[in-house]
């Protein structure tokens, strides 16, 4: 077994860089670059062939590496672009909305991408709420979708979802398990969960690069639901090019138009590292890093907005000290990459491939840029990314 700090060679920025933003862009992997150039030359070579040779079938093949990590049965996830639309896929298939079941009841420190989605329909209510067990509450016979973080994206804390997930069921609502901020650094089962669709990403903690949105519908339903958002690659004979949409089955059926074969080649990098590492062990270095975070933090006197038992915390500590996002902007100008948020702070997320030191160098540093007011240079120019 190859120890974790072996990994950092498998990572060319850490080269140049303290990379703790893995909950906000996951760094390149080395081998990303040669799927790309994988991808390319067969693009060159085999042309229209490619196709039929790896290219046509990559969101399900790639969808069921996801399942692999994310506790999905092989043939339920399926690739998109992004969790908006893996969402509006979802929605689509309760399309006419029943105007007696039209609620659906959001968290209101969920990812506001997917509020945007469900508050631009105008035959939807949109029912926001401050934290789970409002949720718990909120939901009613009215009640169509629930769609809920796994772990929330700016404090890191692990939401509670069986008790939501028992309540949507009782009242006939389906639960939408948002998993970006927890596949890839908390251990996760959406089968154990009994959620009826989960959604996420490879931008992040999965170290896959951006184009890699995923959609995993729990099998009963996929072979019962008709999405309204969809297309061609959705079709039982798609190559047929017949006039009447026949879904094809399973996840299958949740597909959209062509699919985006070089984002897939390069999320395969990140993913096979996270299954090779294995999510029990990158979990134990992730709370342990994360203490180490938050003990550091309390020391140098800043404020831990990151829940501080590990039942509850994910993988990211969020700090806040006087303005932060100025003192952010300098910690970046040295070279420490985390990020910046509005409303929490600045968010520092160590993965399995991390050093301790570059956790003690990222708050020594802060401390300094704090103490000696050298991000005053910042203030009214700091940019949130």
């Amino acid at each position: 077994m190859r120890a974790l700090l072996d990994y950092r060679a498998e990572f060319s920025i850490l080269e140049r860089t303290t990379y703790l933003a893995s909950h906000t862009l996951g760094p390149m992997p080395r081998r990303a670059a040669d799927r790309l150039a994988e991808f390319a030359r067969m693009w060159d070579a085999r042309g229209i062939r490619s196709w039929a040779e790896g290219w046509w079938e990559a969101p399900m093949r790639v969808g069921d590496q996801i399942g692999r990590i994310v506790g999905a049965p092989a043939g339920s996830t399926v690739m998109h672009q992004n969790v908006a639309i893996a969402e509006a896929v979802a929605l689509s298939c309760f399309k006419p909305v029943d105007p007696a079941r039209n609620r659906v009841v959001y968290e209101r420190e969920d990812f506001p991408s997917v509020r945007y989605l469900y508050q631009a329909q105008p035959d939807l209510e949109v029912i926001v709420c401050e934290d789970g067990a409002e949720i718990v509450e909120r939901i009613d016979e009215r009640t169509l979708l629930v769609p809920i973080s796994h772990v929330l994206f700016k404090q890191g804390e692990i939401q509670d979802v069986g008790p939501i997930v028992r309540r949507a069921h009782e009242v006939g609502a389906h639960v939408i398990l948002d998993c970006y901020q927890s596949a890839g650094i908390v251990p996760l089962d959406v089968t154990a969960l009994e959620v009826d669709f989960a959604v996420g990403g490879s931008v992040k903690w999965l170290c896959g690069g951006p184009g890699n949105g995923w959609l995993y519908v729990r099998p009963d339903l996929a072979e019962r639901l008709r999405p309204t958002y969809t297309g061609w690659q959705a079709h039982e004979r798609p190559f047929a090019f017949e006039e009447e949409m026949e879904y094809a089955s399973g996840a299958a059926r949740f597909l959209t138009g062509t699919p985006n074969p070089a984002a897939h080649y390069a999320g395969t990098a990140g993913y096979e590292l996270i299954e090779e590492v294995g999510s029990s062990r990158i979990r134990e270095n992730s709370l342990r890093q994360t203490q180490l975070l938050i003990d550091l933090a309390d020391r140098a006197g800043f404020e831990v907005r990151s829940p501080r038992g590990t039942a509850r915390r994910g993988g990211t500590v969020t700090v806040d000290v006087p303005e932060a996002a100025a003192v952010y902007a300098e910690l970046e100008a040295r070279g420490i990459l985390g990020d910046f948020r509005p409303g929490a702070g600045i968010r520092l997320g160590p993965h399995f491939f991390n050093t301790d030191g570059e956790i003690e160098v990222a708050v020594a540093q802060i401390a300094e840029i704090v103490e000696t007011g050298a991000y005053a240079r910042h203030l009214g120019s700091a940019a949130v990314h």
